[in-house]
């Protein structure tokens, strides 16, 4: 039933228009359902029909549930939609904030929402995202606060429950969060700040992500390592977090002998109570919804199935809010659970025939929650750990130790002493996660490169149902599927071998060699190579090191004349490690709090510091510094201080790297004079965002405008704005998101050519 729920879930929030229709269809066949049952009165199969009749209505709730809430979406759509317009929103957070570059994002909750003169009561859900110097000093931004802000809007994407994103240029908090948030919120900062703030790295950092879900102060390398290596979950609070705490909380009433009610409700106040300390995101609210329903059994003397508490927390979920179905925290938490409970048994069955029960048992966990979340990860990121079985095995014993232990830590905070001696206690199995992940994150061949969005989704499914089939008993699986599973094994071995050899080897070999630009394929970031005469300057690096040393490898990139950090924000730095000790030079811009240990990570090279008016050669070509000024007291660092550069000569066009700029220090650019001509190639600021100075771009007036950008990525870069500015002034758009890998040369009139490893998407005729 959990399932066909979604499945009407999934269709009603990716297709609004549909969900009326199904809410008419789904409870027609529910009320006719109930009344032939009433009629034959059990003659007929009465133990199948009473339960398909129960989940069309359910179906049915939730079909309604989207389609009512649908027309105050449509208004605040439609509200914002005004080219132009300001929206100011008083929020209230429903979640915890979470920083991303120099930008803060967090969800929230509107009772109102003002665009211009027109001021209309809608209660939406919204993503905000604010710098923090735009925000006002107030009280504390956290899971309750209520803030008021006002920027520019942009619809959400299909499905997601925010049905804007607000980019809001200004804001201040009313209100911190209240009553017994206030507190919880007070003793997750103190916990980061104070507790663990003296321990050493990795653990430190780690351990208020395995204790209490956050993960502030989980630095760059250690969150790559993380998701290289498959522990990344282990910092998402879930169900096993949820069931160490009901487990610890029953037993703990028991041993007060009360009696069973009382067991269950104070069960379930302590479950309630860390719900509010770890915040409510998708993925605890699965495990807290579930534990709720095994402890109500527990209660009613009926204790069942775990799957059967699954299935009812997710039909209960999706009930209330339609739109977790799309949600990836939900929708990895519920599918990593039934693997456990469906999968794991019978796998450790099958691996018993060549191992040790307790070894099969420590594989097939792990591999089961591999093989049913893989398929959604590789939506977000393609590409499949190599090693995350074997670091999961290793790693996570270690997980409920700290877990404990950094929880009672986190709550002790009033008796200093004892929690410093409970947090220098969890600091043991934290430091062995993380010393784990930076391990196997560090290990050849760490990840596997695989196909991207549905087809890579469905790619791997495959794969991994064919694994399970050759996995499992003989018994469980008849021989030709047996054998068919084989085949399909032997067909992704191969093609994953051939895929890792065009990235390794063979790949210089798959795209043009007489390009004079490259813009790698890299994920939401910048890293673009510049070429002449044997001379190589890379600008930016982008965020994953393994990313960019796959696109140097593909191109017989090895060594590089000049690099170049326009600036210190991970998406254009987070990538230097590939290329440490490898350049001859770095030229950087203002070094922030962050950009000395950056640099300190390129390697013993020359270091140069940007500003106006530097210039140099890269074979035949030259280049010049157009931003920033030096010791500007108007942009002193991050993005609006990126190092501009423009390049020309030999083989390589006239070509313009805007870095990160935004609208104001474009505009500040062009008035500064530098612009003296046309370009051929600009390399768009910021990934295409919306803070852009069109004049700066109508100057140029580029024949070829350079976007990296990452797929599905939560900033809505590219806008439409600058997509479309560029198109009115005729310039030819390359994005990687769409293209991958791009390739600029100049042909012998002079113009621009482009090569793209994936072709431009069709428009739709008509």
């Amino acid at each position: 039933m959990a399932a066909g729920v979604w499945a009407v879930a999934l269709v009603c929030v990716l297709l609004p228009a549909a969900a009326p229709g199904m809410v008419v269809g789904l409870w027609m066949a529910a009320v006719a359902l109930v009344v032939l049952l009433a009629v034959r009165r059990g003659r007929l199969i009465a133990g199948a029909l009473p339960l398909l009749a129960v989940a069309l209505a359910v179906s049915g709730v939730v079909a309604t549930h989207a389609a009512v809430a649908e027309g105050d979406r449509a208004a605040a759509r439609e509200l914002a939609a005004q080219p132009g317009r300001v929206v100011e929103a008083t929020v209230t957070l429903t979640t915890k904030v979470r920083q991303v570059g120099d930008a803060l994002w967090f969800d929230g909750d509107t009772a109102q929402l003002r665009g211009g003169r027109d001021e209309i009561p809608l209660r939406v859900p919204l993503t905000i995202s604010i710098e923090p110097d735009q925000l006002r000093d107030g009280p504390a931004l956290d899971l309750g606060s209520v803030v008021t802000v006002r920027g520019s809007a942009e619809p959400g994407d299909a499905g997601q429950r925010s049905v804007l994103v607000l980019f809001a240029g200004r804001g201040e908090v009313v209100r911190g969060p209240p009553h017994v948030l206030g507190l919880m919120s007070g003793l997750r900062d103190g916990f980061v700040h104070d507790v663990v703030a003296g321990l050493p790295e990795p653990g430190a950092g780690l351990l208020p992500g395995l204790a209490v879900g956050d993960d502030r102060g989980v630095f760059e390398e250690l969150d790559a390592a993380m998701k290289t290596s498959s522990l990344s979950h282990l910092t998402a609070v879930s169900g096993a977090n949820c069931a160490l705490v009901v487990g610890i909380a029953f037993a703990a009433a028991a041993a007060m002998r009360m009696p069973r009610a009382m067991r269950v409700m104070m069960a379930l106040a302590t479950l309630g109570g860390f719900v509010l300390l770890v915040t409510p995101e998708p993925s605890v609210i699965r495990a807290a919804t579930m534990a709720a329903i095994a402890m109500l059994g527990v209660l009613l003397g009926r204790t069942g199935a775990g799957a059967a508490a699954l299935g009812g927390a997710v039909v209960v979920l999706l009930t209330l809010d339609p739109w977790l179905a799309t949600t990836y925290g939900f929708a990895l938490s519920a599918l990593a659970t039934a693997a456990l409970l469906l999968l794991a048994g019978p796998l450790a069955e099958g691996l018993e025939r060549w191992m040790p029960r307790v070894v099969a048992l420590g594989i097939s966990v792990p591999l089961a929650a591999q093989i049913v979340c893989g398929p959604i990860l590789v939506l977000l990121s393609p590409q499949v750990s190599a090693y995350g079985v074997v670091a999961n095995m290793i790693a996570a014993p270690a997980a409920p130790s700290a877990t404990v232990l950094g929880m009672l830590a986190c709550v002790l905070q009033s008796v200093p002493l004892l929690a410093e001696g409970l947090a220098g206690l969890a600091w043991v199995p934290s430091a062995w996660i993380g010393q784990t992940a930076l391990l196997f994150a560090r290990l050849p061949v760490a990840t596997v490169p695989w196909w991207g969005g549905l087809l890579g989704c469905l790619a791997l499914a495959l794969a991994g149902a064919a694994l399970v089939a050759v996995l499992l008993r003989p018994g469980r699986v008849r021989a030709g599927v047996r054998r068919a599973s084989l085949v399909v094994l032997a067909v992704v071995a191969g093609v994953s071998a051939g895929t890792s050899a065009l990235a390794g080897v063979a790949g210089p070999l798959t795209a043009p060699r007489d390009w004079s630009i490259a813009m790698c394929d890299i994920g939401q970031g910048d890293a673009v190579l510049l070429r002449s005469e044997g001379a190589t300057m890379l600008v930016d690096t982008g965020p994953d090191p393994a990313l960019l040393d796959d696109c140097l490898t593909r191109l017989g990139i090895a060594r590089l004349d000049l690099l170049v950090l326009t600036h210190f924000d991970l998406d254009h730095v987070g990538g230097v490690d590939a290329v440490a000790d490898r350049a001859e030079a770095v030229l950087h811009g203002p070094v922030g709090a962050d950009g000395r240990g950056w640099l300190e990570r390129a390697g013993d090279t020359h270091f140069i510091d940007a500003s106006v008016g530097m210039s140099g050669s890269l074979g035949a070509a030259r280049w010049r510094v157009l931003w920033p000024k030096r010791d500007s007291r108007a942009f002193p660092e991050g993005n609006d201080a990126s190092v501009v550069l423009e390049i020309a000569g030999g083989t390589i066009p006239r070509t313009l790297l805007l870095g990160d700029l935004g609208a104001s220090s474009q505009a500040a650019l062009r008035g500064s004079g530098a612009l003296a001509a046309r370009f051929d190639v600009v390399k768009v600021a910021h990934h295409g965002s919306a803070d852009q100075d069109p004049e700066l771009y109508r100057m140029a007036r580029p024949a070829l405008a350079l976007i990296g950008v990452g797929a599905d990525n939560d900033y809505g870069h590219p806008a439409d704005g600058i997509l479309a500015e560029l198109r009115s002034l005729g310039t030819t758009i390359t994005r990687t998101d769409q293209d991958g890998l791009v390739l600029v040369g100049r042909s012998a009139d002079g113009a621009p050519w482009v090569w793209r490893e994936r072709p431009p998407p069709q428009k739709a005729a008509g």
